[in-house]
């Protein structure tokens, strides 16, 4: 099962759509770096660029047909994979056509019953080009369209039969639709710019273009907009529970947007000082581990007193780590990217603050780097819960065995990545800090093993 946690832009009615969706998708970088690509609409004419690589590779300008033609509707993503073939085959967004009609669609979640429609579909004699969630969601929609109509309905029947996670925005001749899974997993944000309407993975990417934060796309809603920007809308489905992934607002989002509700900074913050409460240090100095360690380290610098330091020099012309395909890829990164700084943590006890540990081979690393560089002690402390269970809804946590907080204790993680000591910040701790929706709105299955849609595997 491929899993896809992307960044996804949508816009209509805005006469220059493709250049604002690479504005979009510069502010979504951070959620993908394998793939970029767009799907513009204008004059009657639908076109896609795509192709490997940062939204600067794929895109360093406009394609010519598109600086004569920029269009009035678009849609882009990025693309981060963990899971099957890194190639243009399963970059996003993907494109088939319904009749007279063209349908792309851009896609950030995993279907958990993938498995089981992917061997329906191809012993009813579907074929496959990639390996991803999206062209099920496609497959399903051909078998239910209707020739001369277009493609909606039958994509309403296909979001209605698929479970799982997805936010997707898809885009036809008749206009541009935003949707998401009746549970929320994963985020979609709608805003505007006068009347052109805007949808994007995070509210950072309406910062760049300019647009102002309108709502979020509900859960089990799609959004319907013309390419005048006349917007309608309606629940497809409906859930008694929502899942909204507790893991965005600890790693994946960027500090300056809003993820359901929650500013990305205070939450991450408010998760620092609640760890300075429950797991409190002996230390000379709080030093994050750049990025996403930063604001909670901030957090726990606050509430306990003891002097925040970046005495860690991070290289951002390297990528993110965790985002990196394959594990060679991640360690070769993880020394290209940071550095300490000797002259401040030398001969100090260091509070190293991170946001996770999965896999323990970055952190090992880390402190590793900080003893030779004259770190007296180092501690380490994280701003959410152990990692005991795989995800199914886009994360990066493909396997139990290959989680080390599955197999050992806190005190063995400790020994293995040579810290002083380490502790987590508890599920309940977590919880408590998250103020505008709430808790019991939020997925941690990778904590607590407690799976709001389990995967139907065939």
């Amino acid at each position: 099962m491929l899993k896809e946690h992307c960044g996804i832009f949508g816009i209509a009615n805005h006469p220059d759509a493709a250049e604002m969706t690479r504005l979009g998708l510069f502010a979504l970088q951070h959620r993908g770096q394998e793939s970029a690509g767009i799907f513009v609409y204008g004059d009657g004419v639908c076109d896609l660029h795509k192709g490997m690589g940062l939204v600067a590779d794929v895109f360093p300008v406009l394609p010519p047909q598109w600086k004569k033609k920029p269009g009035t509707m678009a849609i882009g993503h990025v693309r981060y994979s963990t899971a099957g073939k890194s190639n243009i085959s399963n970059a996003q967004p993907f494109a088939v056509e319904f009749d007279k009609w063209n349908l792309a669609i851009a896609h950030n979640g995993t279907l958990s019953d993938a498995p089981m429609w992917r061997s329906h579909l191809k012993r009813t004699g579907a074929i496959f080009q990639g390996d991803f969630d999206t062209e099920i969601i496609l497959h399903i929609a051909a078998r239910q369209h209707k020739a001369g109509s277009p493609p909606w309905d039958a994509l309403e029947y296909a979001l209605k039969n698929v479970e799982g996670a997805y936010s997707i925005v898809a885009l036809c001749e008749k206009g541009l639709c935003a949707a998401r899974d009746p549970y929320g997993f994963r985020p979609l944000c709608m805003g505007r710019i006068g009347k052109t309407v805007v949808f994007a993975s995070e509210t950072s990417a309406f910062d760049l273009v300019g647009a102002k934060y309108e709502r979020d796309v509900k859960p089990g809603e799609i959004v319907y907009v013309s390419e005048k920007g006349h917007v309608k809308s309606k629940i497809l489905s409906l859930s008694k529970k929502r899942a909204h992934c507790i893991f965005e607002l600890i790693y994946f989002a960027r500090p300056d947007s809003l993820i359901f509700g929650e500013s990305v900074f205070d939450t991450r913050k408010r998760f620092g000082a609640k760890l300075a409460e429950e797991h409190p240090v002996k230390a000379d100095v709080i030093v994050p581990v750049p990025d996403s360690g930063m604001y909670a380290a901030l957090g726990y610098s606050d509430a306990s007193g003891i002097p925040f330091e970046l005495g860690i020099m991070r290289n951002h012309y390297v990528g993110r780590t965790f985002i990196k395909p394959s594990q060679d890829d991640r360690r070769t990164t993880v020394n290209l990217k940071l550095n300490p700084i000797r002259e401040a943590i030398k001969g100090k006890r260091v509070c190293l603050v991170e946001d996770s540990i999965v896999r323990g081979n970055t952190s090992k690393e880390r402190v590793r780097t900080l003893r030779e560089n004259g770190a007296k002690e180092v501690h380490m402390r994280i701003s959410c819960p152990p990692h005991i269970q795989p995800c199914f809804y886009g994360i990066d946590f493909p396997s139990a065995e290959e989680l080390i907080a599955n197999t050992h204790s806190i005190e063995e993680i400790a020994s293995i990545i040579g810290a002083d000591s380490l502790a987590y910040l508890s599920l309940e701790g977590m919880l408590s800090c998250v103020g505008k929706t709430s808790p019991k709105d939020y997925c941690h299955a990778c904590f607590s093993g407690k799976y709001p849609v389990k995967p139907k595997i065939q």
